[in-house]
């Protein structure tokens, strides 16, 4: 890694609008897996905020659960906020390892070394991110369950988030998957892959539920 690119500013000190910019131009990165982290982390801090609502008119007992929701939510916003960064990092050591030269056999060997390595790293990332997305969207059926009524809406918003965090974050595992020549690699993050979005598709039927008999204007799928 060149240090021009570590020198690179971290994508969380942008303003909003300069980030969504960055996002939007024909730059590699930040790209679908940062989206993804972001996702992930604005679900965490509305967790965050409908624990914070719901703890005032919560029992001693919910109140002390609407404080741990929070305190969670808000380590997931800072864990997936961090990754917004740690994305971008990966996919770009793979462009630079696609760059690298290749006129002799040694230089070949060394290429495709390097970019088995990224490829790997740029996995391992948005895997990362999918599993703390699954975690926010846990922490948002709990916030839908047993936060005040008034948060319900952005309970749901929370939950909605955090599942595009999930599914984006496994399309960006498995494109780099596509990649990779490590077979038993493969084969055990595709599982991991299946496991986490079996259950966020019951996070998400779970989730229509409780927004179906807490919200009456909601329309019935």
């Amino acid at each position: 890694m060149s240090n021009a690119y570590q020198q690179t500013p971290s994508l969380n000190d942008l303003h909003l609008s300069d980030f969504l910019r960055k996002l939007a131009s024909s730059d590699a990165t930040p790209g679908g897996g940062s989206a993804s982290a972001l996702a992930g982390a604005l679900s965490g801090a509305l967790v965050t905020m409908v624990a914070g609502l719901s703890q005032a008119k919560a029992s001693e007992d919910a109140a002390e659960a609407m404080e741990l929701l929070s305190e969670q939510g808000d380590q997931l916003l800072e864990t997936l906020s961090d990754a917004i960064d740690r994305d971008a990092r990966a996919y770009d050591a793979v462009m630079v390892a696609m760059k690298l030269p290749r006129e002799s056999d040694d230089e070949k060997v060394a290429r495709k070394t390097a970019i088995q390595v990224a490829l790997r790293g740029a996995a391992d990332v948005p895997l990362e991110v999918a599993e703390e997305s699954l975690a926010a969207a846990e922490m948002a059926l709990l916030a839908l369950d047993k936060g005040v009524p008034h948060a319900v809406s952005d309970a749901g918003v929370a939950m909605a988030l955090a599942l595009a965090g999930v599914e984006g974050a496994v399309l960006n595992v498995a494109i780099n998957l596509d990649g990779l020549a490590d077979a038993a690699v493969v084969t055990t993050m595709k599982q991991e892959l299946a496991r986490i979005e079996a259950r966020a598709a019951e996070l998400r039927r779970q989730a229509r539920t409780m927004l179906e008999a807490r919200i009456a204007s909601l329309p019935r799928n």
